[in-house]
């Protein structure tokens, strides 16, 4: 079964839940302000993905834009921005979709197909 989490509020959210309903994938759903990534998940999903840390942020978030993150990731190790992402899911980009063997960081349709075969 595939985890998906997201913010409920977020409108790319919002389409990227229509789409898993319109294609009747199943999916357990975890909101990420209620319930925020560990750093144990965040390292396993990082791993998993094979992206750089940096493309795990929400750099769109008015949390990462008031912290002046685009200045202060590039100095940062990945643990310390684990570590950030692990205190608040708001600096989380979303929808994240977790399978068994990938995790996909935000909504691309033409990937989500490609990844779920539809």
């Amino acid at each position: 079964m595939l985890n998906y989490i997201c913010y409920p509020k977020c409108t790319t959210c919002q389409k990227a839940k229509k789409w898993l309903d319109d294609n009747g994938i199943e999916y357990n759903l975890r909101d990420i302000k209620t319930e925020n990534p560990t750093l144990e998940e965040l390292t396993a999903w990082q791993q998993k993905s094979g992206l750089p840390m940096k493309k795990f942020f929400n750099t769109s978030g008015l949390l990462y834009k008031s912290m002046d993150l685009k200045n202060k990731l590039p100095g940062m190790s990945e643990g310390e921005m684990l570590q950030l992402l692990a205190a608040d899911g708001m600096l989380v980009k979303r929808p994240l979709l977790i399978g068994e063997d990938f995790v996909l960081v935000g909504f691309k349709e033409a990937e989500w197909k490609e990844k779920l075969g539809k």
